[in-house]
């Protein structure tokens, strides 16, 4: 009798788990949660996490065996699911749930309305009680321009709380006051009625209501000219001329009754970058940034569904708008509106920006979250400082002779146990280079830690060949140089430099791998570490216990840039080698050339989308026949 694929140990009881709605955690042995997910089936969601462990993705593999256990509470609602969810990731901040980061504190405008007379003010704090906030707006000095124009409009307090108290007290206006800079009731000019009803426009404006605002002073300043009180009519002007300004400085995007919240995303395998934008009467009105690390293979659906819990979660009703658009439908799209519902005490919807200029504008946000992404994983490496630093706290932590200047870092990469490549990435001084990064693929093994010590003497098996490192010609063992220059003739030597540090991805089992193969090619003189993902432990040779470094350590970031390019690299390489292989199998279709192959994976998208599709389907692309569409999709099939 066949042996059952093997799962981890506590795997609970067929028909343990319920089939009601609810939210789990897994935790490790020490109690630690691990992760928080919620579900509409509990049973049907944590089978996903039970499966027969190489079929799991890695990452989502680790945290199964991570952890020591699972448990589940029932809800009776899938909106209650969710909120459930939210409060747990917030109390227990699992390391594999995803990471925020916002890449800064913002400043916002804040109106404190619950003050007896309200005042307007900068502030980076969200946490003033009964306040209204505006923005968040890019620097400080764009927040006290926007408030100079608004209070010649809407003269409210700006004056801090102890001078209203003396001004209230002794009856002379407070400073700022005298200055003609605040026009709260200490400035002896306007009743606590009077103000307050300022400050409710001033708040309606903010908020989008920026055409009635704007006909009704255009409409007195006529008024007052056309009965020749010109001096009153250039008091409107001037309020009318401030308005603009504040216009101005947010270009209209939308159409002017638009109360949205847009967010772009761009993502990798490990990482994603979101750009908040907040709309209001159809204006920018504040923008913000968000680093997200993911801990496991989450979908776009998903990370949409996150982020909007993580937005919102905190917020009052006057800050989420009508309207909610998003790259991708999270698949709870209805539970999500409702919740927001809940909050707002109004109607919310969550839409995909499909056509129109919400569409260009979601490609705006998109276009901004690429280059935050792209800066995120780059912006320490252009800072000599923080490389030298990186490199002699690396040299510290792992108690190295020297700072490690050549650091190759090794990550081996599959679908499902089958197209086992490995990669090869270097960084000099701190800095990628590109032109030395290599590839390998392996044949047949057993495991990732035989994939890596297959590599890994390969590898080391060049140190001992100088003179074959200048030799032009390609490897007989197919390892290939997939970035960096192409030049003819080239003499630049492959694997000539000898590595101070081995960085290998992974835990103690693949570093043990790695020591076995530095051992095997006799050259134990050269470093080696492996960093485990996620948890960012970092592990040596023969030792039970990793080292622990500092979230905010330079060397920390140093490795997990090495790990994420090593990644990249093996995953591109890994589809372009999926690429030549179905080019390979479609290129012996009879009539079926170069140019129509390419036009076939553009027009399905992937490889697994032409695998699926009918002759039929096929068909509909110019220029194939029913015949060829037939021989195609029997090639494919294996028919």
């Amino acid at each position: 009798m066949a042996r059952s694929a093997p799962t981890v140990p506590y795997k609970p009881k067929p028909g343990e788990i319920p089939t009601n709605p609810g939210v789990y955690r897994f935790r490790d042995a020490d109690g630690r949660v691990l992760y928080v997910g919620k579900a509409k089936n509990l049973r049907a969601r944590l089978s996903n996490y039970f499966a027969p462990l190489h079929t799991l993705h890695e990452r989502t593999r680790r945290m199964v065996m991570t952890a020591a256990s699972v448990e589940w509470t029932v809800v009776a609602t899938d909106v209650d699911s969710l909120q459930l969810e939210y409060q747990w990731i917030k109390e227990f901040d699992p390391p594999f749930n995803v990471r925020y980061r916002d890449d800064k504190s913002y400043p916002f405008m804040a109106i404190t309305l619950a003050d007896e007379a309200p005042r307007v003010l900068v502030t980076r704090n969200r946490r003033i009680p009964g306040a209204r906030y505006f923005g968040p707006y890019p620097k400080v000095w764009a927040v006290h321009d926007t408030i100079d124009l608004m209070i010649r409009v809407f003269p409210i307090r700006t004056c801090s709380d102890a001078s209203y108290k003396k001004a209230m007290a002794t009856g002379r206006p407070c400073f700022p006051g005298q200055i003609g800079r605040c026009g709260g009731p200490c400035s002896m000019k306007v009743s606590i009625e009077e103000h307050r009803a300022i400050v409710e426009d001033f708040v309606a404006f903010m908020a989008g209501g920026d055409q009635r605002f704007t006909k009704a002073l255009t409409a007195r300043m006529r008024e007052a000219s056309a009965a020749m009180d010109y001096e009153a009519a250039a008091v409107y002007r001037d309020k009318l001329q401030a308005i603009d300004a504040v216009l101005n400085k947010s270009a209209l995007v939308l159409a002017p009754d638009t109360d949205a919240d847009l967010f772009g995303i761009a993502e990798d395998e490990l990482a994603a970058a979101v750009q908040h934008f907040v709309v209001r009467g159809g204006r920018v009105r504040g923008v913000r940034a968000t680093t997200i690390e993911k801990e496991l293979d989450i979908t776009g659906g998903d990370l949409v569904d996150q982020v909007l819990q993580r937005t919102y979660g905190n917020a009052s009703g006057a800050d989420i708008p009508r309207q909610v658009l998003v790259p991708a439908m999270p698949d709870d799209a209805a539970d999500l509106e409702e919740w927001l519902r809940g909050r707002r005490g109004k109607s919310v919807t969550i839409q995909v920006a499909q056509r129109g200029r919400k569409a260009e504008l979601m490609k705006t946000a998109t276009l901004n979250a690429q280059q935050a992404l792209m800066l995120h994983k780059t912006r320490r490496t252009s800072d000599y400082v923080a490389r030298t630093q990186a490199l002699t706290d690396l040299q510290e932590a792992l108690e190295l002779a020297e700072a490690p200047l050549r650091i190759e870092c090794f990550d081996v990469s599959h679908l499902s146990g089958t197209n086992v490549v490995a990669s090869m990435v270097v960084f000099e001084d701190g800095l990628p280079r590109k032109d030395q990064y290599r590839s390998f693929s392996v044949a047949e093994t057993t495991d990732d830690t035989d994939s890596l010590y297959q590599v890994l003497s390969r590898r080391l098996a060049y140190l001992d060949r100088p003179e074959e490192n200048d030799l032009p010609a390609p490897d007989p063992t197919a390892d290939e140089a997939v970035e960096g220059p192409v030049v003819a003739e080239r003499r630049r030597p492959r694997f000539a430099y000898r590595p101070q540090l081995l960085v290998v991805d992974g835990g103690k089992p693949q570093v043990e791998a790695a020591a076995r193969a530095l051992r095997d090619a006799g050259h134990e003189e050269i470093a080696l570490c492996g960093i485990a993902k996620r948890l960012e432990e970092v592990w040596l040779p023969g030792e039970d216990y990793p080292v622990i470094l500092p979230r905010t350590s330079e060397a920390l970031y140093l490795l997990q840039r090495l790990r994420d390019e090593a990644h990249r690299f093996a995953i591109t390489h890994q589809r372009r080698r999926r690429r030549r292989d179905i080019q390979s199998v479609l290129a012996e279709v009879p009539g079926l050339g170069e140019a129509r192959i390419k036009a076939l994976l553009r027009h399905f998208g992937s490889v697994a989308a032409l695998k699926r599709a009918t002759p039929e389907e096929i068909e509909e692309l110019p220029g194939v026949g029913p015949k060829l569409a037939a021989s195609i999709h029997a090639h494919l099939s294996g028919g």
